[in-house]
């Protein structure tokens, strides 16, 4: 009997001393807070992130230093007993909840270019002030074999298609954008490219690569569609002369190859430099909504299956569970 009585006090010593970061709305700085787990995994220690449970809190084992960390960078935390640890099992194994466990810190790219816009500043400001570590690289990186280097590479702003953002009817004649078009130039160039537009395509080539070999690729607002567009029109120029110095293929529509992006298919380009829209996998310019506004607008993340369905599962944690629009 004493020999049971002593295993299970073992048992129950292994969460003696457990630290929760709560992700819910009790969290003071949620930014924060995913900056001290990455600051965790690199000194070594894993970390339970605790999917659809709390906003997906984490859950690791106390050190002085990560208690010392965490009240330096003003982050929520708790110091649940043996019973509590245990009760949070528990209720995880009973319920729409998992546990991923995280073992190290990932090497993070931000594909950025040098002159950098303040709208681009997104994704840096926020890894910055999570204090999350990342290195901007840019085509130079990508084109001599550098992204393997990385665990996870994200794309923001970026147009793959060599039209320069599709900006040009409204900033062409802004200093900002005359800067970009030469830089851009000169990287082709240096590259070894005739035009910008073929030296971008061969950048999506090179991340649809990186991402074949089972790289993280993360790519919002207008690189999701750029990029599927310079792989779908590899050897057809779409760029209008303004953007190249020759016309566009007038058959680039028929002539688009969908077998080769990542997600989207049977779009139809619009190649008018006036026009700011890629193509119509976007809402067509024709579409003027009327926003009424973030208070007044939501939607609901989907609640999915913890156990079954864990990458969407991921990426859906939050503090709330209603956004505003």
């Amino acid at each position: 009997m004493k020999k049971y009585i002593l295993i299970f006090l073992l048992a129950v010593s292994a969460y003696a001393q457990k630290i929760l970061i709560p992700m819910d709305v009790s969290q003071t700085d949620h930014l924060k807070a995913y900056g001290v787990i990455y600051w965790v995994l690199k000194q070594g220690v894993n970390v339970e992130w605790l999917l659809n449970y709390r906003g997906g809190s984490f859950l690791m084992d106390s050190y002085p230093g990560i208690i010392k960390e965490l009240r330096l960078r003003g982050v929520s935390f708790e110091e649940p007993n043996p019973a509590q640890v245990l009760q949070i099992y528990s209720t995880i194994d009973e319920s729409n909840m998992d546990i991923a466990l995280l073992e190290k810190a990932a090497k993070i790219a931000i594909y950025s270019p040098p002159n950098k816009q303040p709208w681009d500043d997104a994704v840096t400001l926020a890894l910055t002030y999570a204090e999350i570590d990342y290195v901007v690289i840019w085509d130079e990186e990508v084109l001599s074999g550098k992204l393997p280097e990385y665990d996870w590479l994200h794309l923001h702003h970026e147009d793959f298609t060599g039209q320069y953002g599709k900006f040009y009817a409204t900033y062409r004649n802004q200093d900002w954008y005359k800067r970009q078009k030469a830089e851009f130039e000169a990287m082709a160039a240096k590259l070894g490219f005739n035009k910008v537009s073929e030296e971008k395509k061969a950048v999506a080539r090179a991340i649809k690569k990186y991402v074949g070999q089972g790289g993280f690729l993360f790519a919002m607002c207008s690189a999701t569609d750029a990029l599927d567009i310079a792989l779908a029109a590899e050897d057809i120029d779409i760029a209008a002369s303004v953007f190249d110095g020759d016309p566009v293929n007038p058959h680039a529509n028929e002539k688009l190859d969908f077998s080769k992006t990542f997600a989207f298919e049977n779009f139809k380009l619009y190649t008018d430099p006036m026009l700011y829209e890629y193509s119509d996998i976007d809402y067509p310019p024709s579409f003027q909504p009327v926003s009424p506004g973030a208070e007044a607008d939501y939607f609901t993340l989907f609640d999915f299956s913890a156990k079954y369905d864990p990458v969407p599962t991921m990426l859906t944690q939050d503090h709330v569970g209603v956004v505003k629009g």
